[in-house]
């Protein structure tokens, strides 16, 4: 191979080894890994923010700029504001950009996606995350930084239900707390 090429890396998930499908009739929590993250990072600086951020929106066809704590979706990529001056994008890789601009960084292979849905799923993050998730304090859309067992955490709520983002470091410990403290509701693993 020479240094011009980009090996192919099979990605192999940090829960391969402790994901068991489990399936109950009435869950009230359902637990599933999303494989094949595609997560990218964009950084930008106080004086560039709004110029590039709409770029990136528009070369994804997000239909706005999310504000913070917020995420927007068109089809299935989705651009979510987790700090002040930082950006995710889900579900599309992004160009670089000049340095001058910010930082584009992909996070892929770095955290586990994990959805948690069901009747009982607020309380369940609820018993981890200090965070009033409440309907109108959390609606679909909100983004949130937290701490999940002293482990710093994304939670999205997305149309589809509640998505952490762990690192993959400790993806495994906090998905057996999950799954642990969910089997009081009636768990499905999917």
């Amino acid at each position: 191979m020479d240094n011009n090429s980009t090996p192919n890396v099979a990605r192999v998930s940090a829960l391969a080894s402790h994901y068991r499908p489990v399936s109950a009739a009435n869950a009230g929590v359902i637990l599933t890994e999303v494989e094949n993250l595609t997560l990218w990072q964009l950084a930008t600086w106080p004086e560039t923010i709004q110029r590039v951020a709409q770029n990136v929106a528009a070369q994804l066809s997000v239909p706005a700029v999310p504000g913070f704590g917020q995420a927007v979706s068109h089809n299935s990529i989705s651009m979510l504001r987790i700090e002040p001056l930082k950006f995710w994008v889900i579900g599309s890789a992004l160009t670089e950009i000049d340095a001058n601009d910010g930082v584009v960084i992909d996070l892929s292979h770095s955290r586990t996606h994990i959805r948690i849905t069901g009747d009982r799923a607020v309380t369940l993050l609820n018993s981890y995350l200090p965070l009033d998730l409440r309907e109108q304090s959390f609606p679909p859309g909100s983004v949130a930084s937290s701490a999940f067992h002293h482990i710093g955490v994304t939670l999205w709520r997305s149309d589809a239900g509640y998505e952490l983002f762990v690192p993959r470091g400790f993806a495994v410990s906090l998905w057996e707390l999950l799954v642990e403290s969910a089997t009081q509701y009636e768990l499905s693993v999917v």
